[in-house]
């Protein structure tokens, strides 16, 4: 080989070693904006709040509800703007764990402006107050660009930017009636359930509104009880409808809270002005003590999954999907005929 030849080998060698580099500290470059780090700092490696807290107030605003939750005398979590909310605080209480463990992917200080974080304009904000008044403040802002990421101030602090799992924020995004412990129907089987009447809703042109009465007659005991069933004078057991109704109310259960508190004007637009049908079930529990339970059926929601419903002596408004009461709302209009 030639000192020429072996000159040039040096030359391309040294270029390929520079270009090695450069397309390494750009690839480094786009690997921080794909995790959202424009900062120096890199990980953190502990949690941000270092001693546990037991915390007595929690309020947000996830950008489309605020909430306040507290806890009561019994040290029970409750709803602040209505204590008597059937509160489920399981949510409530995952938020102050992840609180507790709050770790920060990444630490900004030196970054770019709160703007381009989503920081000037929180897209949640976060304030947990414990016993002893002392006040923890969280501010999160936009997604990064891998989506699974939130920018975050904490305690007014604009010199940091931490980047966070989602987690905290998919909490916060849960709507208060996602909390509700929703109330249970009673076990209703062929072998409890003593009658059943549905009611329709009068017609426009005045007609009366429909009723159908199913009346069960109970033989033998135990595991060998069997049940008919007779509407009027006639045995309708083999009735494909009414097996289907009977197959539906075993298996009904509420599917989510609409309204816990409905106005007037509510009412009537979920159709509970003149129901489009009401049901009363009479069954007998464990003890063999006669028990009713009664049911308004409204309209269909807008949603297309369900119908509004109304337990007896209670205003509000639940959700009851639609197939469970399809059998339910054909004798309501045509009685055992259709």
């Amino acid at each position: 080989m030639t000192w020429k030849e072996r000159r040039t080998i040096t030359i391309l060698s040294a270029i390929l070693a520079v270009l090695s580099i450069a397309l390494l500290i750009v690839l480094g470059i786009r690997y921080q904006a794909s995790r959202g780090d424009t900062g120096e700092d890199g990980e953190t490696a502990g949690p941000l709040i270092a001693a546990e807290h037991e915390y007595t107030a929690l309020s947000y605003d996830n950008g489309s509800a605020s909430l306040s939750f507290s806890l009561d005398e019994a040290g029970n979590w409750i709803w602040s703007d209505d204590p008597d909310f059937p509160l489920d605080d399981a949510v409530i209480t995952a938020i102050i764990d992840e609180l507790s463990t709050l770790k920060p992917q990444q630490t900004i200080t030196n970054g770019d402006t709160l703007e381009s974080y989503g920081l000037d304009n929180p897209t949640a904000a976060l304030t947990a107050t414990t016993a002893k008044d002392a006040v923890l403040t969280l501010s999160l802002g936009k997604a990064t660009t891998d989506g699974d990421s939130y920018y975050m101030l904490m305690n007014g602090d604009e010199s940091t930017v931490y980047i966070i799992a989602d987690t905290l924020y998919n909490h916060l995004k849960t709507p208060i009636y996602d909390m509700m412990v929703l109330p249970e129907l009673p076990e209703l089987t062929e072998r409890n359930i003593q009658s059943i009447t549905i009611q329709g809703t009068a017609g426009e042109d005045g007609t009366a509104a429909l009723s159908t009465v199913l009346n069960a007659r109970h033989t033998g005991e135990g595991d060998s009880t069997e049940t008919s069933w007779r509407c009027g004078g006639s045995d309708v057991t083999g009735n494909e409808t009414v097996q289907a109704l009977l197959e539906d109310l075993t298996g009904l259960s509420i599917d989510r809270c609409v309204d816990y508190r409905p106005s007037d004007e509510a009412l009537s637009i979920c159709g509970f002005d003149s129901p489009a049908a009401t049901l009363t079930v009479e069954y007998t529990t464990g003890t063999d003590a006669s028990q009713t339970l009664t049911l308004y059926i409204g309209i269909k929601a807008a949603s297309g999954d369900g119908r509004y419903v109304q337990l007896k002596d209670d205003t509000t408004i639940y959700l009851l999907p639609t197939a469970s009461l399809d059998p339910l709302m054909r004798i309501s209009v045509n009685g055992l005929e259709a």
